[in-house]
C-alpha cells in the first residue's frame, strides 16, 4: 500500500511549485505587454531610417567620398553580437539562440569576436571558450539607447579602424506571443535598401547629402542594436509567460493524479481498519 503520509508531501510540494509558476506567469505577462509595445513601436522608425539611408548612398554627392561603414572588405575576422537573456524559464528560446549562433560560428573559418548581451549567452560562450570582445549584463527589462550605446559604438569603432570586417547580430526577432525566431544578420557593413522606382523622391538635404549620411549612418547601427534588444526583451518575457504557463497547467494535472492516488490509498487504509475491526469483534463472539 502506498505510504499515505509521503503522498501528502509530494501533494503539497507540487501545490507549492503551481502558486509559484502561475505568480511567475502573471509577473512575466504584465512585462510581456509592455515589451511587446516597445518592441513594435520601434519597428517603423527602424524602416524608414533604412530608406533614408537608401536614398542618401544612391546620390552622387553622397557616393563621391564612400563612408567606412559603408566600405566591403574580404572578411577575415568577424565580430558576432550575441544577444540572450539573463535569467532561465523561458522554454527552448535559450537553446535556440545558443545552437543558431553555435552552428554559424562551426561554418566559419575565419577569427570570430564575441560581444555578448546577457548571461545565459556569455556563460555558453566562456563554456565553449570563444573569444569573448566584451560582455554586458543586467541591461534590465527597460533599457534605454544610452544603455545600448556602449555596445554599438565597440562595434563601429571596430569596423571603422579596420579591427573586424563584418558584424552579425543574433537576437531573438519576436513573431507573435508564442513565435520568436532566432535571426542572424549582417550590421556592418551596412548595405542600403532597394528603393522601388515608384518611392523615389527627390529630397534636399542639408548642408549635404554626404554630410547627413556620415551622420546617419552611425545613428542606424546604433537603433539597429537598441531595436534587436528590445525585441529580445520581449521575446523573452513571452516565453517565459508561455513556459511558466504550462509548467502550471502540468503542476495541476500531476495534482490531480496524486490527489487520486492518495484518496484510492487512503480509502485502502480506512477498508483494511474497518476489516481489523470486524475480524477483532468476530474472534470475541
Amino acid at each position: 500500500m502506498p505510504d499515505i503520509r509521503a503522498i501528502r508531501q509530494q501533494i503539497r510540494g507540487v501545490q507549492n511549485i503551481a502558486k509559484i509558476t502561475r505568480a511567475m506567469e502573471m509577473v512575466a505577462a504584465s512585462k510581456m505587454k509592455k515589451a511587446q509595445e516597445r518592441g513594435l513601436a520601434g519597428r517603423p522608425y527602424a524602416e524608414r531610417i533604412h530608406q533614408v539611408i537608401a536614398d542618401l548612398a544612391a546620390l552622387p554627392e553622397a557616393g563621391s567620398a564612400l563612408h567606412p561603414c559603408l566600405a566591403c572588405r574580404p572578411i577575415t575576422r568577424m565580430t558576432i553580437i550575441h544577444i540572450t537573456p539573463d535569467r532561465g524559464l523561458c522554454g527552448g528560446l535559450v537553446g535556440n539562440l545558443n545552437r543558431s549562433t553555435a552552428g554559424f560560428l562551426l561554418e566559419q573559418e575565419v577569427d570570430v569576436n564575441m560581444v555578448c548581451v546577457g548571461r545565459k549567452g556569455v556563460d555558453f560562450m566562456r563554456r565553449y571558450g570563444r573569444n569573448m570582445r566584451a560582455e554586458f549584463t543586467d541591461l534590465g527589462d527597460r533599457p534605454s539607447m544610452l544603455d545600448t550605446l556602449p555596445i554599438s559604438r565597440i562595434v563601429l569603432d571596430d569596423y571603422i579602424n579596420g579591427v573586424v570586417d563584418v558584424v552579425y547580430l543574433a537576437y531573438a526577432e519576436f513573431v507573435s506571443t508564442v513565435v520568436q525566431r532566432p535571426v542572424l544578420k549582417v550590421v556592418l557593413p551596412v548595405e542600403p535598401a532597394a528603393i522601388p522606382i515608384q518611392q523615389n523622391v527627390d529630397y534636399i538635404y542639408e548642408p549635404d547629402p554626404a554630410a547627413v549620411l556620415d551622420q546617419l549612418l552611425p545613428r542606424f547601427v546604433e537603433m539597429q542594436v537598441y531595436q534587436a534588444i528590445v525585441e529580445a526583451i520581449a521575446s523573452e518575457q513571452s516565453a517565459r509567460m508561455v513556459a511558466m504557463r504550462n509548467a502550471t497547467d502540468n503542476a495541476n494535472e500531476l495534482l490531480q493524479d496524486l490527489t487520486l492516488v492518495y484518496n484510492k490509498a487512503r480509502q485502502e487504509s480506512i477498508t483494511k481498519e474497518l476489516l481489523d475491526i470486524t475480524g477483532g469483534v468476530a474472534a470475541l463472539e
